[in-house]
């Protein structure tokens, strides 16, 4: 009998230890968009009607969710390689090296199209490379050099 109750206590003890922990995300919202972006190890997947939670961080990694525009180089054959990179003040730099001569930098917000317009801002040779700040960049654009 001692030991039934000792058991019963036992048991008892341990049901009330085992306890699930709490979790929340207190808030969220429905973002369009998906695919998928990897680098070295790291790859993170979304797809549309998923919930953003927002940012997410831990050791040296944040995640931010959100809508971004799409800010990328268009490689076209023959052309030097053109950079485009974030500065630490949320500006982009477009960059391509600054002993090509006799390109320009044309832009377009839609790829499949014909839409190419030279931009207007004049580069600045920082180093070795042409650069051109686009300070801040709004919906989708796309860069490349093209020959005269």
């Amino acid at each position: 009998m001692i030991r039934r109750f000792l058991f019963a206590l036992l048991l008892e003890l341990v049901v009330i230890s085992a306890r699930a922990q709490t979790y929340s995300i207190d808030w969220s919202t429905i973002d369009g968009g998906g695919g998928t972006s990897t680098g070295g190890v790291y790859t993170v997947s979304g797809t549309i009607g998923q919930p953003d939670a927002g940012r997410m961080s831990g050791g040296n990694f944040t995640l931010d969710g959100g809508f971004w525009g799409i800010v990328a180089a268009v490689q076209t054959p023959g052309a030097p390689s053109l950079r485009i990179f974030l500065t630490s003040t949320n500006t982009v730099v477009v960059a391509w090296p600054a002993t090509s001569t006799g390109f320009s930098l044309e832009q377009n917000a839609v790829l499949g199209t014909t839409n190419w317009v030279n931009v207007a801002t004049t580069p600045a040779v920082v180093g070795s490379e042409n650069q051109v700040i686009v300070s801040p960049p709004a919906g989708n654009h796309f860069y490349r050099l093209k020959w005269p």
